[in-house]
């Protein structure tokens, strides 16, 4: 069946999910939308992107600055890579608030699946500067029609079909009549023909329709998101976890398991929470071993039932986070942690609420400035503070993998999984790949990567970082929430662990 491209069939598409349900997202599970805080020259930003779950679809930008004074922003939505991200589109401008001029908003229209990025064109006291915003951009649904609306729907289309027939009927019937005639028996058995005819065209009509609707449904699910599947293997402690390549069958939803780029260092960041409790959590590091075949030495961990959530970055800077689940025997051999692996072993949920400071093993203390106000779908910079033994900001803390700290926001159902970082959710990679040259091929990009993630590993602040980190993040539904923060200090990498109840 040949396939239409109107500006019609686009239209149909985006009706064809406006109903839809949202399914786990792809770099983030449950947490489609990007919170990022970058800065450009001497502007910063706090950035919120809110993607679509349908593609075409809109997404809607916010961006509050601060450091140097903002007059305008100017957004344009581009691939990250490949030769559409050379000829960017014409920018749209952002609207800011009048009772707040800081506070800017604007939406665009993502047009196709992929790794995207937002380039914001800033002018203001300092110039002009630009800074760009790595999405992932994916449909995350098909149609499921509300039930009231299809009712609806039937009931209009049968009135529809049955006054199109009295309309036939009445003009084969009536049509020739001089006023006040009545109709003869061979014109009244004529209109009942024609009545019946016009039915049979109708019903074609709508079978043609509705054949025609279910191949663009089904040309359209192919291009929903499915995450590449994640097989563990647990033979004594050597955990081997195979990444299969996902083959939609279409060209633009393949995604390779040997195009993988660095993040911080590592090719995957594996967290392990053991299930149902949440009272073990594992922030480790496996290897690539062969194509698609992660490994990786487990350490003693307690035995239970762990789900596996493992973020990786494709060349096109494309993010995803992988979901399985290993069961640990009792009988486990352990090894040591590598150098940059952390474990936490907070209180089971069932014993309670962990609250807004969390001790550690050594006597530092972690503690979270804990908003008055928590509520889905609203964009904070949550903010923690590491202590020393004394109770006092901690004079000795280091970069953990390049960063000030990491964060995991998990939902304790498991339908929320957000690994982040100071500046953001977005990969490390990504965000290079985004405000870096677009003309590298996959080969430059990966040894660019490399060269980073060995100055990150050999540690290139020399002095020490502040005790207080900020992770941009917005929870995207309500629920409790188990919060997991990693620092650094002295050698030591310290996890703490917080709860949160999100009405």
């Amino acid at each position: 069946m040949k396939r239409l491209s109107s500006p019609i069939r686009a239209i149909l598409l985006l009706l064809l999910c406006a109903f839809a349900a949202p399914l786990r997202a792809h770099a983030h599970v449950g947490s489609k939308d990007v919170y990022e805080q970058v800065d450009a020259g001497p502007y910063k930003l706090f950035v919120t992107i809110r993607t679509p779950i349908v593609i075409p679809g809109v997404a809607s930008v916010e961006a509050r600055s601060n450091g140097a004074t903002v007059k305008s922003i100017r957004i344009t939505p581009l691939p990250i890579t490949g030769e559409a991200s050379k000829h960017p589109p014409t920018s749209d401008p952002m609207t800011n608030s009048s009772a707040d001029p800081a506070f800017f908003t604007g939406s665009i229209w993502m047009m196709a699946s992929g790794s995207w990025q937002v380039r914001f064109e800033i002018a203001g006291d300092a110039g002009t500067q630009t800074v760009s915003v790595p999405v992932p951009a994916v449909a995350l649904s098909t149609l499921k029609m509300q039930h009231g609306l299809g009712i609806t729907l039937g009931i209009l289309g049968l009135f529809l079909i049955v006054s199109m027939a009295g309309i036939v009927a009445a003009a084969v019937r009536d049509a020739r009549l001089e006023p006040g005639a009545i109709p003869s028996p061979n014109r009244r058995r004529r209109a009942i023909l024609a009545t019946a005819g016009s039915l049979v065209v109708m019903a074609l009509l709508i079978w043609g329709g509705a054949a025609w609707w279910n191949v663009e449904a089904a040309s359209y699910a192919l291009d929903v998101y499915h995450p590449m599947a994640l097989t563990p293997a647990l033979s004594g402690n050597t955990l081997d976890l195979n990444v299969q390549s996902y083959d939609g069958g279409k060209e633009r939803s393949f995604r390779s398991n040997k195009d993988f780029l660095p993040d911080h260092g590592h090719l995957m960041h594996l967290y392990a929470i053991r299930e149902p409790e949440m009272d073990a959590v594992f922030h480790l590091h496996p290897v690539l071993a062969s194509a698609g075949d992660f490994r990786i030495a487990l350490p003693a961990m307690p035995a239970g039932t762990y789900k596996l959530y493992g973020d990786i970055v494709h060349a096109n800077g494309f993010p995803e986070t992988l979901v399985s689940t290993i069961t640990v025997p009792a009988d486990m051999p352990g090894g040591p942690l590598g150098p940059d692996d952390a474990k936490g072993s907070p209180q089971p949920l069932s014993q309670g609420q962990l609250g807004n400071s969390y001790k550690l093993p050594d006597g530092y203390m972690m503690v979270w400035d804990r908003p008055s106000t928590i509520s889905a779908n609203t964009a904070y910079a949550f903010r923690f503070h590491l202590l020393d033994a004394n109770g006092k900001p901690a004079t000795d803390v280091e970069p953990y993998m390049g960063m000030a700290g990491h964060a995991a926001f998990v939902k304790t159902d498991g339908a929320v999984f957000a690994h982040t970082h100071p500046e953001g959710s977005a990969a490390m990679a990504a965000l290079m790949l985004a405000n870096g040259s677009s003309e590298n091929d996959a080969s430059d990009r990966r040894g660019t990567m490399n060269t980073v993630a060995m100055n990150m590993d050999m540690g290139t602040h020399s002095a020490p970082l502040s005790s207080t980190v900020e992770f941009p993040y917005g929870f995207p539904s309500s629920g409790r929430y188990r919060i997991f923060i990693q620092m650094k200090h002295s050698a030591t990498i310290e996890t703490g662990a917080f709860d949160v109840v999100v009405p």
